[in-house]
């Protein structure tokens, strides 16, 4: 364990430029820059607003909020995880010439939409300010969800990073998986409104229990109950330790497969 810690420090500096690279291409020739990140947020929590509120009249005090803050944690996982999907293919010149650990191209796409969450977070607290929505002190636990969202990200990031070098048609399907675990995310819709069935189903969602725990703390002022973070703790480290077993298991082959 020793070994790898003072591996991953070695190759430190390179992770900040890989994070850095990632941000810059994402962006390259863009009028607006980073700023997209807090306007397409804001834009998509407008138009749900306008159709959901109306069309299904949903009794939520701050409808707006609760969207927005529904997209900002699924659209991370759903980009962090999709660009980890593809780190190792597309790093594959650099792979080729030297030797880099493997999981610095996964971490660091992890890490680039980690500094687009905090931008789509940012344009979560502007819409509180606006709605004049109530700031209680519980807002200062919200880094214990996000932190838990980051690294169960990275975990299933590592997976599918393994996975898509031998099957490339992951990347394909992929998109078809997160679309079915949208709807199965109270991004937009109160878990009160579901079936008892449904809810059990929605629930095994880990991403559910997460997004609960950032509303309570964001929206509900209160805090999240012990269960909830136990429950988010154990997915969160099996995600990581199935991720990085995966990673390891395969990361020798990647050189003949990308």
């Amino acid at each position: 364990m020793t070994t790898y810690i003072q591996n991953f420090l070695r190759f430190e500096p390179l992770l900040k430029e890989l994070v850095a690279r990632d941000v810059k291409i994402k962006y390259r020739r863009s009028v607006l820059g980073v700023l997209w990140t807090l306007l397409n947020p804001l834009c998509m929590m407008i138009i749900l607003s306008v159709v959901f509120s109306n069309l299904f009249k949903f009794d939520i005090e701050n409808f707006p909020l609760y969207i927005l803050s529904g997209q900002v944690v699924f659209n991370f996982f759903s980009g962090a995880t999709t660009e980890a999907m593809s780190s190792i293919i597309g790093s594959a010149a650099l792979i080729k010439k030297v030797y880099v650990p493997k999981y610095l191209f996964v971490i660091s796409r992890v890490f680039s939409s980690f500094i687009n969450l905090l931008a789509s977070f940012t344009a979560l607290l502007l819409v509180m300010v606006v709605t004049r929505a109530e700031l209680h002190w519980t807002v200062f636990l919200v880094p214990v969800p996000l932190i838990l969202l980051v690294v169960f990200s990275l975990g299933i990031g590592l997976i599918l990073a393994a996975v898509t070098v031998k099957f490339r048609d992951i990347m394909h399907l992929y998109t078809v998986f997160t679309t079915a675990l949208m709807y199965l995310t109270p991004v937009i819709y109160p878990m009160s409104i579901l079936p008892e069935w449904l809810y059990k189903v929605v629930m095994l969602n880990p991403l559910t229990n997460m997004l609960i725990m950032l509303r309570d703390v964001m929206i509900n002022n209160t805090v999240f109950d012990l269960q909830s973070l136990v429950v988010a703790t154990i997915e969160t480290a099996v995600s990581l330790i199935l991720g990085l077993y995966v990673f390891y298991k395969n990361q020798d082959s990647f050189i003949l497969n990308i």
